[in-house]
């Protein structure tokens, strides 16, 4: 499947902004199941400091802001063509230890209700476990915007028994590590035929199982990510991967817009 994506998000300030230094993540790599056929991040009203590909093997872009900015508007757009691979992602980097991603949190430290829903999971292998997780979680759990933060835990997210993708992930990632899997939090595309414009990007967890590897869980809808899915960062959570995090000094009041959409295309309709 094609997909095409366009991504905006614009900050605007009461003022004009002292200094700001942002991370964006929000270029897509070429990986099992997603070829990036294009793809360009434009920058506006802040300056392009340096690229690096970061510790996850995320690609970074580091802006900043000073002066009389008070608008600050990043657009990433582009086509990736995608393969449905059932949620395998594949093989460990072998410069990066598994061990590091059974690290817990603040975001994913097992409280009480992550030890005792891990308690409850049934099935005869760490794989039939965490498909019963996303069974429990489609369940129990109410998809619901604004209910939590980007400070919401995962234990706390799972008590009030609503959330968004951020916290499905964060939920699935302290589980499995309280299970000793190795799991990993990815934000990146979710191409939806019902809804191709939409408020925010998407986020699922990454859990490692031995003889299949990364193997991807979106508790969120209860599927291994396909080809609908595109991943874009990685990391222990969602401060490692969120699109766009750092700081600012000054500007006053700080408004956020999300602008997103991600539209479909079969290989057939592209090769026609």
């Amino acid at each position: 499947m094609l997909l095409n994506i366009h991504h905006v998000t614009e900050y605007s300030y009461d003022e004009p902004v002292s200094f700001s230094l942002q991370r964006l993540r929000l270029t897509p790599l070429d990986s099992n199941g997603q070829t990036v056929r294009d793809w360009t991040v434009t920058i506006e009203g802040a300056k392009s400091e340096v690229s690096y590909t970061d510790h996850f093997h995320n690609l970074v872009r580091l802006v900043s802001v000073e002066g009389e900015h008070k608008t600050v508007r990043l657009i990433a757009a582009g086509t990736v063509e995608t393969r449905d691979t059932d949620g395998i992602y594949g093989p460990a980097a072998p410069d990066i230890p598994l061990w590091l991603f059974l690290r817990t949190t603040p975001l994913t430290t097992p409280g009480e209700a992550i030890t005792a829903l891990v308690a409850k999971l049934e099935g005869d292998s760490e794989l039939a476990k965490l498909h019963h997780l996303m069974e429990v979680l489609h369940k129990t759990m109410t998809f619901k915007p604004g209910a939590t933060s980007i400070a919401t835990t995962a234990d706390d997210a799972l008590t009030a028994e609503s959330g968004v993708c951020q916290d499905y992930a964060h939920i699935v990632i302290a589980c499995a590590r309280a299970m000793k899997v190795p799991a990993r939090y990815v934000s990146g595309y979710l191409y939806m035929e019902e809804a191709e414009a939409q408020t925010a990007s998407h986020a699922w967890a990454e859990c490692y199982l031995e003889g299949l590897g990364w193997v991807g869980f979106d508790a969120a809808n209860k599927v291994c990510p396909d080809e609908r899915y595109v991943r874009v960062a990685s990391g222990l959570d969602y401060k490692d991967a969120a699109p766009v995090s750092g700081m600012t000094i000054g500007g006053g009041k700080e408004s956020l817009e999300v602008k997103l959409k991600v539209a479909g295309q079969s290989q057939s309709q592209s090769q026609s």
